[in-house]
């Protein structure tokens, strides 16, 4: 496959650029890398308050149901957000020197998961301290969080490529992002819809995603089997038709950024 040859060839490059990424998200600030964790904690800590005592919401151990579906989405949306500009923000290196473009959406996504894994940190923390505990369920963590990778990937493919030719694509999706936190069961439980249209919540691949890391650290159970089934093709389709649109879009890369 012609992208693991190119990541192969400049290999280095990805490195780097992963790097930069990492270090330079929170360039300058007081706190550095520290933000990854504080973030997620600070909207954990609003929605504790907000929907317990203001929306009611009854849920067994809900700190550590929320924390676990907050901290994946942020890995989501950071990606998506940073990923959606990466060839626009490196529109200087891209007019002089050639290199895959592949490698700006793969390091965006690489320096999220980095991130992610380290914020797992958070959820293993609250489980212990929460008496929840950790099993060997916890296995399963790098195959949800690669599939989650994957996901996302195929996603800012496609979206980092339109963004050059339409440049309203950012404002568009922040707002279907922010309408999609909403359609994922993150503050609140799935059985909470009626059973009848319930089965639209599992149609987003993303409550496919907070599922099944609920299953391994708070349920403390595989995850779904159709669930993961379902994720794997989603994951593999998106992957597969965004760098196609990439691939076609990037000719024009040097003459519309």
């Amino acid at each position: 496959m012609q992208l693991v040859k190119n990541l192969y060839n400049y290999r280095e490059l990805l490195k780097s650029n992963v790097k930069k990424e990492i270090r330079g998200k929170y360039k300058g600030s007081f706190l550095g890398v520290l933000w990854s964790f504080v973030n997620p904690l600070l909207q954990v800590a609003v929605y504790a308050i907000v929907f317990p005592y203001i929306m009611r919401v009854q849920t067994d151990n809900y700190l550590i149901y929320l924390i676990i579906g907050i901290i994946p989405w942020t890995f989501f949306t950071t990606v998506i957000n940073q990923g959606m500009i990466t060839v626009r923000m490196n529109a200087g290196i891209i007019k002089k020197v050639y290199f895959p473009r592949e490698i700006l959406p793969i390091s965006v996504a690489l320096s999220g998961l980095i991130n992610f894994l380290i914020s797992c940190i958070i959820i293993v923390l609250f489980c212990l301290f929460g008496g929840v505990g950790i099993t060997w369920h916890i296995i399963f963590l790098p195959l949800i969080a690669l599939l989650q990778f994957i996901l996302t990937l195929g996603i800012v493919f496609a979206l980092s490529a339109i963004n050059i030719y339409i440049k309203d694509t950012e404002y568009l999706v922040t707002f279907l992002i922010n309408m999609l936190f909403y359609a994922t069961p993150i503050l609140y439980e799935a059985s909470l819809f009626p059973e009848k249209i319930r089965f639209i919540l599992y149609l987003n691949p993303m409550t496919q995603v907070i599922d099944a890391y609920r299953n391994i650290f708070l349920y403390h159970q595989m995850p779904d089997l159709m669930g993961i089934v379902y994720l794997v093709l989603i994951a593999v389709i998106l992957f597969f038709l965004g760098l196609l649109i990439f691939r076609k879009l990037e000719k024009g890369f040097a003459e519309e950024v």
